[in-house]
């Protein structure tokens, strides 16, 4: 016969086997539906990406230095319907944005300190910081292949930009010289109406003086 004390320590045992497995499930008390978040890349085409470290220099330290912004994918970015190119480029896992501005034809890229893997370049704007200002940026590749690809690129999104901006100012110029002859012609026609305006007027005091001086005389 089995000792109860036995079977006492064997259902326990049991029970605290039971309580091990046992998952409760509870559900949420507040329900959140899924959002989608946007990332403002929707309406844009991705030219190039490529893994790389982003430096700033620091002009407002004392002394002046390079300082590292963020590591993480940079990309090369055309909106579909403006045709504007952006460099962006985010930290990983936070996907804090470290870089943010538009290519623009005068834009240049220089080897820092004759790094064969590494690119300075300046922007009027960049928008990293949410408030656009000027920095000049440095960007570092893993090695010198990735670098050239990168310069390769660049060069051929700026010449995109350089001849868009052409196209576009071409036709601004032209509506502008239009828009200032038309400005010119329109002043010339009032400046000639008010001349022709004062000279009657002169002529007609002219006129009233000899009237004037003919029935004094009579």
């Amino acid at each position: 016969m089995a000792d109860p004390k036995d079977q006492e320590d064997h259902d326990t045992s049991a029970d605290n086997a039971d309580d091990s497995n046992h998952d409760p499930h509870f559900e949420p008390i507040v329900s959140l539906p899924e959002q989608d978040v946007k990332t403002l890349e929707e309406d844009e085409e991705e030219l190039f990406k490529m893994r790389a470290k982003l430096y700033r220099f620091a002009s407002e330290n004392d002394p002046p230095e390079w300082k590292e912004r963020g590591t993480g994918d940079i990309k090369l970015l055309k909106h579909k319907e403006k045709g504007t190119i952006r460099v962006l480029m985010r930290r990983d896992r936070t996907l804090k944005i470290c870089a943010n501005h538009h290519i623009i034809s005068t834009m240049e890229l220089k080897p820092n300190a004759g790094s064969d893997r590494a690119w300075v370049w300046s922007t009027p704007a960049d928008y990293a910081d949410e408030c656009p200002k000027p920095e000049l940026l440095a960007v570092r590749f893993l090695n010198a292949e990735n670098a050239q690809k990168f310069r390769a690129k660049f060069d051929e999104c700026k010449e995109e930009v350089r001849k868009k901006l052409e196209g576009t100012g071409n036709t601004d110029s032209a509506n502008k010289v239009a828009e200032k002859l038309e400005e010119l012609s329109v002043k010339d026609k009032a400046s000639e109406a008010k001349k022709e305006g004062g000279k009657k007027e002169t002529e007609k005091k002219e006129d009233e003086k000899k009237e004037v001086k003919a029935e004094e005389k009579n």
